[in-house]
């Protein structure tokens, strides 16, 4: 199953030999003719080279070396033992089964989808459907937004998002986002955050290509007065608020230019990693007017090779009386992550407002080797 990006090498242990022999015996018990031997010598064979994606799709494979009869009935067996693999990613490997033989039956296919996704998402598998017929596997998903299960109604919006991490990218929707709207207004009022998160995703997707077509999606759902949608459109235009986009943040009441002094300070200023970083800001305003104001501070980490990659952090949001002040703190742990490694030398920081950046202050981290 290609990806458009690569999870983090650690994670790729979910799937390892213990993994792949309790698969196996599930397999085993449903199916008695399954050839267990041949199942783990395909997936236990360079497993150690592989990275997650891959053993995931080399546990499809894998079904269809070892597993008896024709698409159809291995499908059956999958959704007889869905309910027992007990890990809700290793899941998604039976339904990787189901997107890479089972194009050719379109209809059994995306049903299975929705019935194993409970039990391991389906947002991976559905995307070649959606390659191969965009318009009749969306009518499909359109359907799943009214099914009484929180993650069959989550796949219509996840597995459409059109640039969902790790999945294949679906040029037609970054193309033009409209097909899946329709998909978009029927969560909107979900009762599952679960949902309505991914409907935020889903939108914060397509504000990379079309921030106007969101903003004007957005304007239609009387965000004032229906709590849920503002969650919902907050978090959507989180990149756009970000990067001070003038539509996004007069959307939720943010001056493009806020009439403000700041400053902001890092202690200490030289720190080891695993140590805690403090920042502390002042913000004073310069205008007699009540101001609303989003608040994030940018890290500016140094890179490996030279120079440095940034990122931008929420702090807080605020309403500034004129002529008030207001201080702020924040504590951020310094340490590597399976998605960020830190290296030694001056990290910078800024104060951002509104999207526009006001001040700034810096640390030295030290690396121990």
């Amino acid at each position: 199953m290609p990806a458009e990006s690569d999870p983090p090498a650690q994670l790729k242990e979910w799937f390892n030999e213990e993994r792949y022999r309790s698969l196996a015996r599930l397999l085993k018990q449903a199916s008695p003719r399954f050839d267990t031997r041949r199942f783990l010598a395909a997936t236990l064979e360079g497993l150690g080279e592989r990275s997650l994606m891959q053993r995931l799709h080399q546990a499809a494979l894998a079904v269809d070396l070892a597993l008896p009869g024709n698409f159809r009935a291995r499908t059956e067996v999958l959704l007889e033992i869905a309910p027992q693999v007990g890990h809700s990613f290793v899941g998604i490997c039976l339904c990787d089964y189901v997107a890479t033989f089972g194009l050719d039956a379109p209809a059994f296919s995306l049903e299975a989808l929705r019935r194993l996704t409970p039990h391991g998402s389906a947002e991976f598998a559905v995307r070649p459907f959606l390659q191969r017929d965009l318009r009749g596997t969306l009518r499909v998903m359109r359907e799943w937004t009214a099914d009484t299960d929180e993650h069959v109604r989550r796949l219509a919006s996840e597995g459409s998002r059109p640039r969902l991490p790790w999945g294949l990218r679906l040029r037609e929707l970054v193309r033009d986002p409209g097909p899946s709207a329709p998909i978009l207004e029927a969560l909107r009022d979900d009762p599952a955050l679960y949902v309505r998160k991914s409907v935020a995703n889903h939108l914060n997707d397509i504000t990379k290509d079309h921030p106007g077509h969101v903003l004007e999606m957005l304007a239609e759902w009387e965000i004032p007065r229906r709590e849920e949608r503002r969650w919902i459109a907050k978090h959507a235009c989180r990149t756009l608020i970000k990067r001070g986009h003038p539509g996004a943040l007069a959307l939720f009441g943010f001056g493009v230019a806020p009439s403000v002094r700041a400053c902001i300070e890092a202690s200490p200023r030289r720190i080891t990693l695993g140590g805690v970083l403090e920042l502390t800001a002042r913000i004073t305003s310069t205008s007699r007017q009540s101001q609303r104001l989003a608040v994030d501070y940018v890290v500016h980490y140094a890179r490996s090779g030279g120079g440095a990659s940034a990122k931008v952090f929420k702090w807080t949001e605020a309403d500034l009386e004129g002529g008030a002040g207001l201080s702020l703190s924040k504590k951020q742990t310094l340490r590597d992550f399976t998605t960020r490694s830190h290296y030694p030398g001056s990290h910078r920081v800024e104060l951002q407002i509104n999207g526009r950046r006001l001040a700034e202050t810096e640390f030295e981290l030290r690396c121990p080797s």
